[in-house]
Order: C-alpha cells, then sequence, then structure tokens
C-alpha cells in the first residue's frame, strides 16, 4: 500500500452547491481533503474561495439567504445533520481571517477566551494553555513578560499569530486560514509560512491564498477554483510542474487573475 492510500480524509466533500439567493457561488463541489496536509486554495477573486472554507465550520450560514445542496462529511459525521452542534465543529475547526482581529482585551485574554467559554477557570491550567497555544503560534518569547499588555500594542504580524494562538488554544483538529497574511508584511508573512510548516504536524490546515508563490511554498496539495468550480485539486508540486488544464496553466503563469 502505497502512502496515498495510506492518508486520511479529514473532510469529504460531495456534490456540493451553495447560492447567496439566486446566485450560485459554489457549483458541484467534489473534493478530499487529507489530514496533516496543507491543502491551499488558489483562483481569482470572487470564484468561491473564501465561500468554500466558511462552509467548512458552517460560518457561511450567518449570511442570510444562503442555500445549500450536496454534502459535507467531516471525520466522517455529516456537519449539516439535524442533530449536528455547530459550536462544537468550531471548536474541532478553527479560523483565522484576512486581517489580524484580536479582542479588545489583554494578550492573556485573547488566548484564554475560548479555554473559559469552554469551562476552564482554573488560573494555572489557563496559564498552562495560554502559554502552550502561545508557544504553538510561535509567539511566546515576543511576549511573555507582555501578557497584560492590551493586543493592540502588538504589530500586525504579532496580531496574526495571536489570533492563531488563539485558534490553537482550544485544541482544534483543523485551521481554516483566509489570506492570512494579506494584510501583513514580508517578514510578517515569512513567519506565519514558517509557522504553518511547523503546525501542520499536528493540524490539517486549509489556506486561501492569492499568492501563487505562497501557494507553492507551504502547501502539499493546492484546488483550483474558478467559477464557483474546483477546476483541478492534485499535489502543488504536479500542478505547478504540469497542470492538467490549460486554465490552470494561466492563472498560475499569470494570464489572468
Amino acid at each position: 500500500m502505497n502512502k496515498e492510500e495510506t492518508i486520511q480524509s479529514v473532510y469529504s466533500v460531495k456534490n456540493f452547491n451553495l447560492w447567496y439567493g439566486d446566485t450560485q457561488a459554489l457549483k458541484d463541489i467534489s473534493i478530499d481533503i487529507p489530514e496533516k496536509q496543507v491543502v491551499a486554495i488558489i483562483g481569482p477573486s470572487g470564484c468561491g474561495k473564501s465561500t468554500f472554507i466558511k462552509t467548512l465550520n458552517r460560518m457561511v450560514e450567518l449570511v442570510p439567504s444562503v442555500k445549500m445542496k450536496g454534502s459535507i462529511h467531516y471525520n466522517n459525521e455529516d456537519i449539516f445533520k439535524s442533530d449536528a452542534k455547530v459550536e462544537a465543529l468550531r471548536t474541532e475547526v478553527g479560523m483565522v481571517f484576512q486581517k489580524p482581529n484580536p479582542f479588545p482585551k489583554s494578550i492573556y485574554d485573547n488566548v484564554a477566551y475560548g479555554p473559559r467559554i469552554h469551562g476552564i477557570k482554573d488560573k494555572k491550567t489557563l496559564d498552562e494553555v495560554v502559554e502552550r497555544g502561545l508557544k504553538g503560534a510561535a509567539l511566546w518569547n515576543e511576549v511573555k513578560d507582555r501578557l497584560s499588555e492590551n493586543a493592540f500594542s502588538l504589530s500586525g504580524g504579532q496580531q496574526q499569530r495571536l489570533c492563531i494562538a488563539r485558534a490553537l488554544a482550544v485544541e482544534p483538529e483543523v485551521i481554516l486560514m483566509d489570506e492570512p497574511t494579506s494584510a501583513l508584511d514580508p517578514l510578517s508573512t515569512a513567519k506565519i509560512e514558517d509557522l504553518i510548516h511547523e503546525l501542520k504536524k499536528n493540524y490539517s490546515i486549509i489556506i486561501v491564498t492569492h499568492n501563487m508563490q505562497q501557494a507553492a511554498r507551504i502547501s502539499d496539495k493546492t484546488a483550483f477554483f474558478l467559477n464557483g468550480e474546483i477546476i483541478e485539486f492534485d499535489s502543488t508540486e504536479k500542478m505547478y510542474s504540469n497542470p492538467k488544464d490549460i486554465r490552470t496553466d494561466d492563472y498560475i503563469s499569470g494570464k489572468f487573475g
């Protein structure tokens, strides 16, 4: 049995369609997302990338007039079944947004927020969770003497890593990232990319990116979206060196985008 066959899927999406009102945003999406790998979602603006990852933790349902058809299974469980618990799903599937969005609280309280909601009150336990989350986000050494300071005192890149630490604090299995470096400078971007390499040892990561080079640097597999459809999904190396579809080739080579 080769390595490909032994990799488990963390998500299995079958014939999934989504509409905002009368506008179809996702068309017949079928994809199996492997665990503990980085999957990049690429494609031009408005092609359905962000909509797709927001379906994976059911955040898309916060938008009025959304209609969906098809199935999404997370760890073999249907995420839309009638007794599915959305809060439990969002605990296991963390999300990091395009712009850093720390809470207007201390660095410590940002990371402790999720665990407190889940009932952890013991100070020693919270201290350990906060330290573990900040270490996981490669931020501990920079902030360990500033934990009571407001999160807004951090630089943009540090704020984004704090948001990653906040996601890690509730011990998710999957981390969704919606263009997490698009608002950051090159140095902060490099730190986040290094962090993603480390995190994939323990987490499955799905990242939307406009940056072709970034997808090539950090991902194991890439899905190319166009007009709400998946045009191609393959190992990043194969897709970049020998794409099967001319539209993929045109997009990667910069003919449109």
